[in-house]
């Protein structure tokens, strides 16, 4: 998946598939998460976000099945 790079103190990247509604995130830590049923108004929400961090953790993280792929 195609990820766009933000400006965060943790978050590296982001992507999104709209046909799988399929959110990826790529920490500085290196880890990459894929979280799924990710409406496309939230991905467009967290792109949008002045803080990426606090967006995905109010909005993302725990809210929607997440895995680990790296």
């Amino acid at each position: 998946m195609n990820r766009t790079s933000v400006r965060s103190s943790n978050i590296r990247s982001v992507g999104y598939d709209p046909a799988s509604l399929t959110l990826e995130v790529e920490f500085h830590s290196g880890s990459i998460y894929q979280y799924s049923g990710v409406p496309e108004t939230i991905y467009q929400g967290f792109m949008r976000a002045a803080s990426k961090g606090s967006y995905f953790h109010n909005h993302i993280k725990g809210r929607y099945p997440g895995r680990q792929v790296r």
